[in-house]
């Protein structure tokens, strides 16, 4: 596996950007002002209309590693030639100020010498537009200003300005700076504020990572994917996204290339999931505020997603760039929000059910609760006899999905168990009948001669997502049933110790061709549920091998040659990683398994 393809970069992020750090030192992805504005830097789909920020060795050869600063998103990548090495330094800055969270639209990139007499270059040529717009620059004293963008971008530097505006080389002595600001500009001085952001910053992480619940086993991998998912959050609105980039390709080829910079009200409910098990609370209270601000009242049904500010149009294009390795097309937006997928209003109640019942939270604003939960359970009650596309979101096939039931039937439980919070007894009773309705439809989805659910009514499918049924113990964990039906899922779509398909018959774009990290994951917790212990571990072991180099995850792996596919860093993966160790670790604090 040594020759496997892998994503090689490193995420920095601080809840208002992210971007890709490549081992050569590019900002291979950045999108500002927002995580799913234009990119500024791109080359990882736009080739040369992608732009360029990298801090390179005059010479072609040399080798690269990259680390994050301990329990961090403060990322080092070291560059080593014959002759000399140089680390440079990212950082979005992130900490408390003022009794606030400050996180500006700001990259800082620390370069400093560590053997011989380091020769590099600065690049540094931003785009506009999805690479169609080339920016005009202007040379300040100590700054270079680029123009055609919103707002103007800024590199504040003390390297001179003309080897920066040139690009031409120069020897690195000491530590230089590099200050990137999108909008408000830097008016401080450039080495103090670079030195006492990044030390602020460093300090920020160290402490959110303490205060961090994590069982014993598996918390290297548990912490690095906790600090990646929360920066996945658009503080300022409280959305969480799928993932920062668009148009990753799925598998070679496959033109399953799709944008997910958006909210998914399916991931959000995985994502804060993973968040209550190592508690951490404020991103489900940031998420509520974004569920309010979402336009739920009325005949119209909730979107499967949603943008970070809460807007439901999301259409889908096509953009003239070369893709990731050539993968075509390069698709902005995401047309899923036309999709009719009933499984998301149960996520919504089961997302919000710890408002309510979890002690740890005080008594919080509740006079959206009421109206909030009838919208909801009237939506429910419209959906829950018609077929839909499903979670794997297929384009031209509708079905009655025992995933869709299982959402209706945990979240019309969720629902019963808020009215009863919040007094709404009304409601209650009628989320009791829809709870009752929705078993009859998964029972419709059992197959006797498999002993097992299949993946809709009236199909023999096996599904991956019905991993859920004995994760959410709507098949009691103890039960012969739950065996039976892991054991039929096992046989048809597991390979590997622990790698799964979603599924495997032809969808709109072919038969899959490679397996889906969330599933592995789902599959390692069934295994926990039904006292699998020893084989969840060997699953989970495995699956975690197929991260790169700093530990992060994308959405797909082909099991042929473990190569990593799919939008990356994908939040499901990571949630998937954090859930499926927390089941572990529950079982392993058991006093059976205590030495």
């Amino acid at each position: 596996m040594a020759n496997r393809h892998t994503y090689d970069f490193g995420l920095i992020g601080n809840c208002a950007y992210l971007a890709l750090v490549g081992l050569d030192t590019n900002i291979s992805w950045m999108c500002m002002p927002r995580f799913d504005s234009s990119f500024i830097f791109g080359s990882l789909i736009g080739g040369e209309k992608g732009g360029e920020f990298s801090v390179k060795p005059n010479q072609e050869s040399f080798k690269s590693e990259q680390r994050y600063i301990q329990n961090t998103n403060v990322l080092e990548t070291i560059i080593t030639t014959d002759e000399y090495s140089y680390k440079v330094t990212d950082c979005a800055p992130r900490f408390r100020q003022f009794d606030r969270y400050y996180r500006p639209q700001m990259l800082i990139r620390k370069i400093e010498p560590l053997s011989g007499t380091p020769q590099l270059k600065v690049v540094c040529d931003p785009v506009g537009d999805y690479g169609e717009k080339r920016l005009r620059r202007e040379r300040g004293s100590s700054h270079i200003r680029y123009f055609g963008l919103p707002e103007t971008l800024r590199v504040t530097t003390d390297i001179p300005i003309n080897m920066v505006m040139d690009s031409t080389c120069f020897v690195l002595t000491k530590p230089r700076y590099l200050i990137m600001t999108y909008g408000a500009p830097l008016e401080a001085e450039l080495q103090e504020t670079a030195e006492s952001f990044i030390r602020k910053t460093t300090y920020y992480w160290q402490n959110w990572v303490k205060s961090t619940s994590i069982g014993m086993h598996y918390q290297q991998q548990v912490i690095r994917s906790a600090l990646a998912l929360k920066i996945h959050q658009y503080e300022d609105t409280g959305g969480i996204i799928a993932s920062p980039t668009m148009s990753l390709p799925e598998s070679p080829g496959s033109t399953r290339n799709w944008d997910y910079r958006y909210c998914w009200m399916r991931d959000t409910y995985y994502t804060l999931t993973a968040f209550n098990n190592i508690g951490h609370f404020e991103e489900m209270e940031k998420y509520f505020l974004y569920l309010t601000n979402l336009p739920m009242s009325g005949k119209e049904r909730i979107q499967p997603l949603y943008d970070i500010v809460g807007q439901n149009k999301i259409v889908e294009t096509e953009l003239d760039l070369p893709g990731y390795l050539g993968n075509k097309p390069v698709r902005l937006g995401n047309d899923a929000y036309t999709h009719i997928q009933n499984d998301v209003y149960g996520q919504i109640l089961l997302a919000i059910l710890p408002l309510y019942t979890d002690k740890r939270f005080a008594k919080m604003e509740r006079s959206e609760s009421v109206p909030l939960l009838s919208t909801i359970l009237e939506k429910i009650e419209f959906t829950i006899d018609e077929a839909d596309a499903g979670l794997w979101e297929f384009r031209n096939l509708k079905q009655k999905h025992a995933y869709t039931h299982l959402f209706q039937w945990a979240g019309s439980h969720a629902a019963c168990k808020i009215a009863k919070e919040i007094g709404a007894d009304d409601l209650g009773k009628r989320a009791e009948k829809l709870r009752k309705k929705a078993k009859q439809h998964l029972d419709n989805c059992y197959l006797k001669d498999r002993k097992a659910y299949a993946q809709a009514e009236g199909v023999n499918r096996m599904d991956a997502s019905t991993l859920q049924l004995i994760m959410m113990n709507y098949i009691p964990h103890d039960s012969q049933k739950a065996k039976d039906h892991l054991k039929a899922l096992e046989e048809d779509l597991k390979v590997g110790k622990g790698l799964f398909y979603r599924y495997k018959h032809a969808d709109d774009f072919g038969e899959p061709e490679t397996t889906f990290l969330i599933c592995a994951f789902w599959y390692v917790e069934a295994l926990a549920c039904v006292n699998r212990t020893d084989d969840a571990m060997e699953a989970f072991e495995e699956v975690i091998s197929y991260a790169n180099h700093v530990g992060l995850l994308s959405e797909d792996v082909k099991s042929s040659d473990g190569s990593m596919w799919g939008n990356f860093p994908q939040a499901y993966s990571h949630v998937g990683l954090v859930n499926a160790a927390y089941r572990i670790n529950n079982k392993l604090d058991k006093p059976d398994f205590l030495p």
